[in-house]
């Protein structure tokens, strides 16, 4: 499974912050926000932070992607 910030990045487009003011308002390292750009995993640490700063909830800032390389076969 992958994790997906797009909501995130809209997000931050809708409330006029770029993410330097992200990082900075939610006492963040450049390199956990450069991760998050690549689609890297963030502790749950990280992802509150981010919530509380920005008065949201984590399913406005985060999905989870299911990886399509694992198959079911669900026949009987």
């Amino acid at each position: 499974m992958a994790m997906n910030y797009d909501k995130l990045w809209k997000l931050l487009i809708d409330k006029k912050l770029i993410k330097k003011v992200l990082r900075e308002m939610a006492g963040l390292s450049t390199n956990v926000i450069a991760k998050m750009g690549k689609g890297g995993d963030a502790s749950t640490e990280v992802l509150c932070k981010i919530c509380t700063v920005l008065n949201c909830g984590l399913e406005d800032i985060v999905e989870i992607v299911p990886d399509n390389t694992i198959s079911v076969d669900v026949q009987k």
